[in-house]
């Protein structure tokens, strides 16, 4: 998906919640940092290996999905868009571990999901 339409989506998601100010230019400032460090990593140069290619621009990919759904979880009010963000953040994870599995790399530790600002 393009930063475009993933930053127009994230600009949908704050005008439906309409939470407080505060609350959304803390959301609006972590889905942009989520934006930026998936990018940044997207930028992987190409090995030739195109397995060992694609996991290693869809793991950050994956985690994008993974850091805008956290935000959601701390600033969202929408029960059925949280519990949405809940499953992207379990299915994300799996299939980036899918991914590190398929192409030989190990598993980072395991670590809890921060949902709290």
């Amino acid at each position: 998906m393009h930063r475009t339409a993933i930053l127009l989506s994230a600009a949908i998601l704050v005008a439906a919640a309409t939470p407080a100010p505060a609350a959304t230019s803390k959301f609006a400032d972590e889905m942009n940092a989520a934006m930026d460090r998936m990018m940044e990593a997207m930028q992987a140069r190409a090995t030739g290996d195109v397995d060992r290619d694609f996991a290693t621009m869809m793991i950050p990919h994956h985690q994008g999905a993974i850091d805008m759904a956290v935000a959601e979880l701390r600033y969202g009010t929408n029960p059925q868009l949280k519990r949405i963000a809940q499953e992207i953040i379990v299915d994300q994870q799996q299939e980036i571990a899918a991914m590190r599995l398929a192409i030989g790399d190990p598993l980072p530790p395991s670590e809890p999901v921060p949902t709290q600002p």
